[in-house]
């Protein structure tokens, strides 16, 4: 019995240790604000390489798990920004796209569309303005607006409208842009 009585203590105290680690991270948003956090790591092996030319296409299908959460995606694209940053490469030195269409396909529309549809205000307006700000270049598939009854007038300003994921995917991948697909 005290061996299992010890070996819970154990567990207790190595769990209590790790959670006391995560709470003590230092998270930062060096340029995208509030969103994407990254704990700087300057000794980690694969550092940015600032000799490279960072083409990245990020496939975003995935909705946002919980009603009025920011989509997972976006998020993870403002913390590559965020880590690159870290490490000392700004955005201005990659070229970033996003193809967003599928089940994600809701964040592209503007709000007053957003809210009608699903009586909350678009979680993802402020995040994709700010991914913007700093240099992404949003499409939408047409595709999916099309699958989902969307007016093309509905999409948010500045998220252009393509023919569709299939076809914005190989011609992005051919011109030498890195696959990330959420």
């Amino acid at each position: 019995m005290k061996s299992v009585t010890a070996f819970f203590f154990a567990i207790v105290l190595i769990a209590s240790w790790s959670n006391l680690a995560h709470a003590q991270a230092k998270w930062e948003y060096p340029v995208i604000k509030g969103y994407g956090p990254v704990h700087p790591l300057p000794d980690a092996a694969i550092q940015p390489d600032k000799s490279l030319n960072y083409k990245i296409l990020f496939d975003i299908t995935q909705a946002a798990k919980e009603k009025g959460k920011v989509n997972p995606a976006l998020d993870h694209l403002a913390r590559l920004i965020n880590v690159f940053a870290s490490a000392g490469m700004m955005p201005d030195k990659m070229k970033l796209v996003a193809i967003i269409h599928g089940p994600a396909t809701p964040v592209v529309l503007n709000n007053e569309e957003f809210k009608s549809k699903f009586g909350i205000d678009n979680p993802d307006i402020k995040l994709i303005n700010d991914l913007k700000k700093s240099g992404v270049v949003f499409y939408v598939c047409g595709q999916a607006l099309a699958d989902n009854s969307y007016e093309h007038k509905w999409v948010n300003k500045g998220i252009t409208i393509a023919l569709s994921a299939l076809t914005v995917v190989p011609t992005y991948q051919l011109r030498g842009y890195a696959l990330m697909a959420w």
